[in-house]
């Protein structure tokens, strides 16, 4: 584990090494987390790149596992995180990376296609939210806000990313969430913080692969179809296999 500044705070990195005698691909590959996660809930997913040849590397976002954060921390932008992310490719000298975005981590690679398309060989996207672009899922936000309010006062902060998670979450990710509080609140604004226009999305020339899976929640779905009917040449996959498409291309 090492710890490289992002934009004004400390990253914890971890890097996935290839395997000894297992042929190199001449790429980086950079993970980024979703939201109420951390750097290990991308492990799998690391080694699995790892073991094909890719150097990999994951991260804490800010606000989360063993990276720090702003005094008091109460507000992200993808954008913000976006430059955190810059300065993890620039520090390790990847670019041109491959990146890997899972949820809020998505828009982070998304954004970064936007703006510093040079850093970026291709970016594989799971689950992205750009829900801006669908309009059924208004209400579901504006419901799920009151709902994590009501737990909010009700139960404190842990009630609230309980509520956000819904019953049957998976443990290990309830015990991450609830480690980070601070993250989540930040990432649960955030997420709807990022900007981006149609003609943008046209525009964009990097390669792309956006993957849903089994449950995946109607409104991301919607999503991730807008999107790659927006993105000239994105390759769509609807199995869940992040590592399948990453491979691809890399």
């Amino acid at each position: 584990m090492a710890t490289i500044e992002g934009a004004g705070v400390p990253l914890s990195v971890h890097e996935h090494p290839v395997a000894a005698g297992t042929p190199q691909v001449g790429r980086t590959a950079v993970v980024v987390h979703g939201i109420a996660a951390d750097a290990s809930a991308e492990a799998e997913l690391a080694t699995g790149l790892a073991d094909a040849g890719i150097r990999t590397v994951t991260y804490d976002r800010r606000g989360y596992g063993a990276s720090g954060a702003p005094e008091p921390y109460d507000g992200t932008t993808v954008e913000e995180q976006a430059q955190d992310l810059i300065a993890v490719i620039d520090a390790l000298q990847a670019a041109p990376a491959l990146l890997v975005g899972d949820g809020f981590g998505a828009l982070v690679c998304l954004d970064v296609v936007k703006r510093r398309p040079e850093l970026v060989a291709a970016a594989v996207l799971a689950d992205p939210p750009l829900l801006a672009f669908v309009p059924a899922a208004t209400d579901l936000l504006a419901r799920q806000q009151v709902m994590i309010e009501q737990a909010l006062r009700e139960g404190g902060s842990a009630a609230a990313i309980d509520a956000w998670l819904g019953e049957g979450a998976d443990p290990r990710r309830r015990e991450r969430a609830q480690a980070s509080p601070h993250g989540f609140f930040a990432d649960y604004a955030g997420q709807a913080s990022w900007e981006v226009t149609r003609r943008e999305l046209r525009a964009c020339t990097t390669p792309l692969g956006i993957v849903t899976g089994p449950v995946t929640t109607p409104e991301v779905l919607a999503a991730a179809d807008a999107l790659a009917e927006l993105v000239p040449g994105a390759q769509r996959a609807r199995d869940g296999e992040v590592l399948a498409l990453a491979r691809l291309l890399a």
